[in-house]
This record gives structure tokens, C-alpha cells and sequence, in this order.
């Protein structure tokens, strides 16, 4: 057991609401705050002082200086597993080429599954370790990764199993995800319910059987799988054992009805979201995810985080990080940037990227600082919480703490 601060303020995220809008004033604060750490889990969360009273023979991890202190956050939607690089797609983009015009000139999500089918394993673990560590230098210690840059047996089991060797190198959770379902393969010859069948009858029994991801993810698009297509095969992966979640409403809406009737864990994206579809996700336990970075990349609207919110939803935020869409990988900027545009209280920003989000990739125990959750956090040197998003990202984490151990940045 140790006792680790002094802390300007410790922001515990405990007792708020999983789902709806937050005030700031519903945060609890500890001033001068400490944290007693066993076995790698918060005992308690109190007054450094009344702490050092309570336990006067502790070891003790003195915190230098003025910080604050806040639960590490939870990145639920990432592709960080490719090879290659599309910034010939975002310049392209921004002087005015259309999707189908970057796709025919060799751009697109193709140009990544050819550059991630060319790249041996060794070049993707390193990769994905690189981006891994930069985003634990922001504070994030839970990190959701898909595959989807395979597109067929070899090679998505191949990304899979990255991402499960990627686990054995870091302290970080890493939670795989299977979206083979991104699109049809060029070279697939078949129609997307076809390929939507290989990938049940060939790919998944084999991520099953290698313990290799259980959650799978399906992109439903005009350009990519059809509702009802994709309403089939996510009731197929569930009574195969696998959580589902979806891409839902990026360009079109109607998609995040399909993620609810499901019981998908999230509806990821809802750019396009309406009202009516808003509601309905709402009253659902499905949680909402917002990709700032996908709207910044694409120069698309933001997510409706705000209506979501109005209306009861469960908001998580997520950075989308991938080589295409959103190649930014700053949660923190993303966050910072979304508020701004959706008018989200700082309450609503950190619930989205801590437990909101772990909700989404059900991990339930951590999020918050309070007794018997993991004891993952992250420090800044301020002595305002409110500083983090003031500055967008530019105030950059002091420490990063996983089960309470302090981690080299």
C-alpha cells in the first residue's frame, strides 16, 4: 500500500450519472488531495494530510509542484494497427477531390489494406507500439484498436494478432476489435452479403479460436454494407459469442437504429444522425461515441454530442485515430475542439473519455477514482483541471499512472 500527492486538486468523476448532461458543479474535488494505491486499485481518495494521519507509516510518493490530478482516459474507437500513410488523400481532399476521386486515383481505405497486407508483422508492431506510446504520453492507458486494413483470413488474423503481441509489450489495455466488415475487398469475388458470410464462416471462427478479439465492428455505408445486411451478420457474430458495436450514421442516417435493435455496445460516428434517431439511441443502453477527429479530418459537422446529451444519451468520445480520416490521434485536442462546437461542460468532456467511454468497451473498473477501480491516472502541472481543455491539448500530462505505477513518457 502506498499513499501518493499532495495534489492541487484531485478530480474523482465519482458519482456522476453513466448517461445525460453534466454540470460542472456535480464534480466532486478533492483539494490537497492524495491517493491510496493496493494492489494496483484506489483504497481511498481523501486529504493528503488526513490520509498521512490515518496511515502514519506509509510509503509515500511525494507529487513536486502544483498538480491536479484526473482518471486516465479512455481512447474506445481507434485503428492504429496500418501500414503506409495517406496524407496524399487529405491533400487531395483539401483542394477539392471527392471520395470517389481519391479512391480511383489509388487513395482511400484500399491504399491501407494494400500497404497493411505489403507490411510483415515485425513493421506493424513497431508502428502500432510508436502510437501506443504516444497516446499513453497523453494519458490515455485504455485503448481500443480494430483491424480492417486486412480484408481477408491471413490478413486480418495477421493485425490480430499485432495487436494481441502489441498487449505483452505494454502496461496499457489494449481492447482488439474485429471489423473485417469495413468494406468488400476489391478482390473479392462476391457480393457483400457473400463476403459478409466468408467473414463468418472463415475469419471469425478463427479470431474465436485464437482468443484474438471479442468484440466485432461493421461499417454500414452506401459505400460499404447495407442495413439489413449488416443487421444479419451482427446477430450471427452475437450468437457466436461476440460483442458488437457499428459505425453507424457517418454520412448517412438510419444506421444507429440498426446498432440499438442489436444491443450493440456503441453507434460510432453519428455525423449524420437525425433527431428521430437521436431520440430512439437515447432511450437505448447503446452508447453514442463521437470521432471529433473524423469531422476535422473530412471537414465534416461534428457529432450532435449536445442533443445526445439533452435527450439522456450515454456520450462517450473517442479520437477515430487512423491514416485516412483522422490521423490526428490527439484525444485531448479532439475533445477540446467538440465542446467548443456542442457547448459541452467540462463535466460532459471528462465523463466522455473515462468512464463514459469504458462503458463502451465494457470495461467497468476504471474511469473514476474511487475505492476498488484501477488505479490508472493521469497528472498535469496546473493548479486548475480546467486548464487541460482550456489549452487543447498543448498542456501536456506530467505523469502517467497504471495500477498505480508511474510510467516513463
Amino acid at each position: 500500500m502506498k499513499l501518493i500527492g499532495p495534489f492541487k486538486q484531485i478530480v474523482t468523476l465519482s458519482n456522476l450519472p453513466l448517461r445525460g448532461k453534466l454540470s460542472d458543479d456535480q464534480l466532486e474535488i478533492i483539494v490537497d488531495g492524495g491517493l491510496l494505491i493496493e494492489d494496483g486499485k484506489i483504497e481511498i481518495s481523501d486529504s493528503f494530510q488526513n490520509l498521512k494521519n490515518q496511515f502514519p507509516n506509509i510509503e509515500i510518493e511525494n507529487i513536486e509542484g502544483e498538480q491536479i490530478c484526473l482518471p486516465a482516459f479512455v481512447d474506445s474507437h481507434t485503428h492504429i494497427c496500418f501500414g503506409g500513410n495517406r496524407a496524399n488523400d487529405f491533400a487531395m481532399r483539401n483542394a477539392g477531390k471527392s471520395y470517389l476521386e481519391i479512391a480511383e486515383s489509388g487513395g482511400g481505405i484500399w491504399s491501407s489494406v494494400q500497404h497493411t497486407r505489403a507490411a510483415s508483422e515485425e513493421e506493424l508492431l513497431k508502428t502500432i507500439l510508436e502510437r501506443i506510446n504516444f497516446l499513453i504520453s497523453l494519458g490515455i492507458t485504455t485503448i481500443e484498436v480494430k483491424s480492417g486494413y486486412g480484408l481477408d483470413v491471413e490478413n486480418e488474423l495477421k493485425m490480430l494478432r499485432v495487436i494481441k503481441k502489441a498487449q505483452t509489450f505494454t502496461k496499457a489495455t489494449l481492447v482488439p476489435t474485429c471489423l473485417s466488415a469495413h468494406l468488400k475487398p476489391r478482390d473479392f469475388q462476391g457480393s457483400s452479403e457473400e463476403y459478409l458470410q466468408y467473414i463468418l464462416e472463415e475469419i471469425l471462427p478463427k479470431v474465436k479460436e485464437e482468443n484474438l478479439a471479442k468484440r466485432v465492428d461493421i461499417f454500414i455505408e452506401k459505400s460499404a454494407f447495407l442495413p439489413e445486411e449488416s443487421k444479419s451478420f451482427l446477430l450471427k457474430a452475437k450468437e457466436m459469442g461476440f460483442e458488437t458495436t457499428v459505425h453507424a450514421d457517418q454520412f448517412t442516417s438510419g444506421s444507429s437504429r440498426i446498432a440499438v435493435e442489436v444491443g450493440a455496445k456503441s453507434a460510432d460516428h453519428l455525423e449524420a444522425t437525425i433527431d428521430e434517431e437521436i431520440n430512439f439511441l437515447a432511450k437505448s443502453n447503446t452508447v453514442a461515441t463521437a470521432l471529433p477527429g473524423a469531422s476535422l479530418g473530412l471537414g465534416e459537422k461534428f457529432t450532435p454530442a449536445r442533443k445526445i446529451l439533452d435527450a439522456g444519451g450515454i456520450l462517450a468520445i473517442a479520437s477515430d485515430w487512423n491514416p485516412g480520416s483522422a490521423p490526428m490521434g490527439n484525444l485531448i485536442t479532439q475533445a477540446s475542439i467538440l465542446a467548443t462546437f456542442e457547448k459541452l461542460s467540462t463535466a460532459e468532456v471528462l465523463a466522455g473519455i473515462t468512464f463514459r467511454s469504458a462503458y463502451a468497451v465494457n470495461l467497468e473498473d476504471r474511469g473514476t477514482l474511487e475505492k476498488g477501480k484501477k488505479a490508472d491516472f493521469v497528472t498535469f502541472k496546473t493548479d486548475n483541471f480546467q486548464n487541460v481543455f482550456y489549452h487543447q491539448g498543448s498542456l501536456k500530462a506530467a505523469a502517467v499512472y497504471i495500477e498505480g505505477e508511474k510510467q516513463i513518457l
